[in-house]
């Protein structure tokens, strides 16, 4: 943790530890932390302040009931909560929770935001895993390479996500994750930090853009009269 080694830090470090992993969590997990982390560490010259922001990652999703924007919003919350009996500045805490916020909707990243890139690119930076079956490469130590933090590959992640749904059918997650691929493929940069442009940008269009395709094949077949061969 970096809110410092007091019982009051510790006890926080635990708490969160604790908090992500829970059960119910699939691919919010403490391989997804790690793999932020190690990909701040990456982005780290990029930063603003580089402290508020790996004590953002920490929390973006303390909170997970599967409820975009509540999960940060209550993320957030605790943040406010915890960090000042900590002895975390006010003015940090204040940024913690703004970043913990951003991560709702990442398109609301404003111009010249250097901490908000650097979390949100770093939160990203799974699409840009190997697409499947490289687990070499998935925790592999080159440089720049997130991944060396966590065995995920991109096929692992979709999965996963998957599987956090399990309540919603196929079709209605179908049409869901589409919209959410078709939005971030349309962005001019998926990446705002010019290094996670250069390390990530390209691997990660080709990732999403393989995925939309099997999306609309499953939903093509699950038309009436549609090819259902698999």
């Amino acid at each position: 943790m970096v809110a410092g080694g007091s019982a009051a830090a510790l006890a926080l470090g635990a708490e969160l530890v604790a908090r992500w992993a829970e059960p119910h969590r699939r691919y919010h997990t403490r391989t997804h932390l790690a793999a932020v982390l190690a990909a701040i560490d990456d982005l780290a010259d990029e930063a603003a302040d580089l402290a508020a922001v790996r004590l953002a990652a920490w929390f973006h999703d303390a909170v997970y009931d599967g409820r975009p924007g509540w999960d940060e919003e209550r993320s957030a919350q605790l943040a406010q909560a915890r960090l000042p009996a900590c002895g975390v500045p006010a003015g940090r805490v204040a940024e913690v929770a703004r970043l913990v916020r951003l991560t709702a909707a990442h398109d609301t990243l404003r111009p010249g935001d250097r901490n908000g890139a650097v979390l949100c690119d770093a939160d990203l930076a799974i699409l840009a895993a190997p697409p499947s079956g490289d687990r070499t490469r998935a925790i592999g130590a080159a440089s720049g390479d997130f991944r060396r933090a966590a065995a995920l590959t991109y096929d692992d992640y979709a999965r996963a996500i998957r599987q956090e749904y399990a309540h919603v059918p196929d079709v209605a997650f179908a049409e869901g994750r589409s919209a959410v691929l078709r939005r971030l493929l349309a962005t001019p940069a998926l990446y705002r930090t010019p290094r996670a442009r250069a390390l990530w940008e390209e691997r990660a269009r080709a990732n999403m853009t393989g995925e939309l395709a099997r999306l609309r094949a499953a939903l093509a077949a699950a038309q009436p009269g549609g090819d259902e061969t698999p």
